[in-house]
């Protein structure tokens, strides 16, 4: 009786062909050839089957659900269990995206092998096919690599560094600072990850890496130039109850469509509007018969009584 019933998706049920999954060498492949890869973050099974079905090609379940999900100030109070929790409904809805998973603050900050065995969580537990790690953590991603883990980078303006920072600032702003990011982003390349998130950098640093750099970058904030994009969902469709940074895009605003919906909801109910004799149920009518004449009987003896 809901979304969630439904078998399949829609490419598949439509081609009897099950999609090609994306993965790994796949992106890499789009890279080589030019072709621009699509990302969306997602946290549930409605929102990650439609970008499934919309083509998208890697779905993020990010650590930003504590955020635009969850109603936290920022993303460093999410717990891996809450992570791998969503990841486990994403990955339920999804056939053909690659699916990386978050690695939340704290989950990779201690020992290399406390962070590998929180990334085998990930995929043992929730189906991740990816892990995502924030900063230029090497060592840490030569293990997972190692370990078999697909990772994804992320470079540029590190949410979970917010503090450090001093904010959600755009990073790299000198050429100094944008050569040592073009350094960190092929250390990471050579110790094995796969692909390499680049969030608020100017977009001359982003186009600079994105040249050299063997693997995939994935830009948020950080111009046109790299080899993919991914925007949060919620921005996308203007359910964040905030204003939007400066690079994001709103394709629909389905708060106010679902505000809107809402509150017809609310009015039909108190004028009774809703639900109608034909959104009910009815008795068949040998049953409604029965009933009625039970009731008689019912309401005759009630009457005695009190006479």
């Amino acid at each position: 009786m809901s979304v969630t019933n439904l078998p399949g998706g829609s490419t598949s049920a439509s081609t009897g062909v099950p999609p090609t999954k994306v993965t790994m060498p796949a992106l890499a492949e789009m890279k080589r050839q030019g072709k621009t890869i699509a990302a969306l973050t997602a946290y549930d099974y409605p929102t990650s089957r439609l970008a499934d079905e919309a083509g998208i090609d890697l779905i993020l379940v990010g650590d930003s659900l504590a955020m635009v999900v969850l109603g936290q100030e920022n993303t460093l109070a999410i717990t891996v269990d809450e992570m791998l929790h969503h990841t486990r409904a994403v990955r339920r809805a999804v056939r053909r995206a690659m699916v990386v998973a978050d690695m939340p603050f704290g989950s990779y900050h201690g020992t290399i092998s406390e962070g590998v065995a929180n990334a085998i969580r990930f995929v043992k537990e929730a189906g991740a096919e990816a892990v995502k790690i924030e900063g230029p953590r090497i060592e840490l991603v030569r293990a997972l690599s190692e370990a078999e883990i697909p990772v994804v980078g992320h470079l540029g303006l590190t949410p979970q560094s917010l503090h450090r920072m001093g904010g959600y600032r755009v990073q790299a702003r000198s050429a100094e600072a944008a050569l040592q990011l073009k350094a960190d982003a092929h250390a990471l390349a050579l110790a094995g990850a796969g692909a390499l998130v680049l969030e608020g950098v100017p977009r001359e640093a982003a186009a600079a890496i994105t040249a050299d750099l063997p693997i995939p970058t994935i830009g948020i904030g950080a111009g046109p130039d790299c080899d993919g994009q991914i925007l949060v969902f919620h921005d996308l469709v203007n359910l964040t109850f905030a204003p939007a940074a400066k690079f994001v895009r709103r394709y629909a605003d389905a708060g106010a469509l679902i505000r809107t919906a809402i509150e017809h909801y609310r009015e039909d109910v108190e004028r009774r509007a809703f639900p109608s004799d034909e959104e009910s149920y009815h008795l068949p009518e040998a049953a409604r018969q029965a009933l009625e004449a039970s009731l008689a009987v019912i309401e005759n003896a009630s009457a005695l009584r009190k006479a």
